[in-house]
């Protein structure tokens, strides 16, 4: 039995809140138990130097934890003058993982800032901001078509991301911070709403594990997708099937 009484498959309790700010042109509150992020995606109607001249659009993301997010206080990143390296690979992680999936050429000329902010961490934290990150952008750019800004949706796929790993022997989903800090395996699996890999991001904490438990988790990862995948599209507010997704 896990701490917290779930099954080794079970997800957390999973809630996203879409539209959580009033700004941004989408934005959404992610909920994987006690993980809470806060996602958001605004459009700025200007591209990065290395995009100038290409006719086509961009998405970055940016990625912090608030100081009281864990138990015990972090100092801000900013008071210490530069990010961590794990701030740096998180956000990237997040970018590289949404621009998979957009055709950049229907949104020319235009960068999708994504903001991601840990207001609460208890594992999963990089997990949760990308699939609310998923739901925020896909708001944006639903909000772009709507206005007539641009002529169609760029998404084509959608994606969502969760952890798994090996605890005590077995072979367990979505990691709170009490399993993840004590696993012998954590990793972290980024899919596509069609099966496909876009990251996994796999360590051995104690001993090696097998190509038999790999697969084995990679299955028990792809199962816990769907279900986000499921979740993300209740919670958007308008229905994707309108964009063929």
């Amino acid at each position: 039995m896990r701490p917290d009484g779930r099954k080794p498959g079970e997800l957390r309790p999973v809630v996203i809140h879409p539209g959580f700010l009033k700004y941004p042109e989408g934005s959404c509150l992610v909920e994987f138990g006690n993980t809470k992020v806060l996602c958001a995606a605004t459009v700025e109607d200007k591209v990065p130097p290395f995009m100038k001249g290409t006719a086509q659009g961009w998405i970055t993301a940016e990625y912090g934890m608030l100081p009281a997010a864990t138990q015990q206080r972090t100092p801000r990143e900013a008071s210490r003058g530069k990010q961590s390296g794990r701030t740096q690979e998180i956000q990237r992680l997040i970018g590289r993982s949404l621009r998979s999936v957009v055709d950049f050429a229907t949104f020319p000329d235009k960068t999708v800032w994504v903001d991601c902010d840990v207001i609460q961490a208890d594992g999963g934290t990089r997990c949760a901001a990308i699939t609310g990150s998923l739901v925020s952008v896909a708001m944006a750019f639903h909000h772009l078509v709507e206005a007539k800004v641009i002529k169609s949706f760029p998404m084509k796929h959608l994606l969502a991301a969760v952890s798994v790993g090996i605890l005590r022997g077995e072979k367990v989903l979505d990691l709170r911070y009490s399993e993840d800090s004590i696993a012998e395996v954590d990793m972290n699996v980024v899919m596509t709403d069609d099966g496909r890999f876009i990251e996994v991001q796999g360590t051995a904490e104690q001993a090696p594990f097998s190509k038999g438990d790999l697969d084995q988790l990679l299955a028990l990862a792809a199962q816990g997708i769907d279900q986000l995948l499921t979740l993300q599209r209740q919670a958007l507010p308008f229905d994707l099937s309108a964009y063929n997704l």
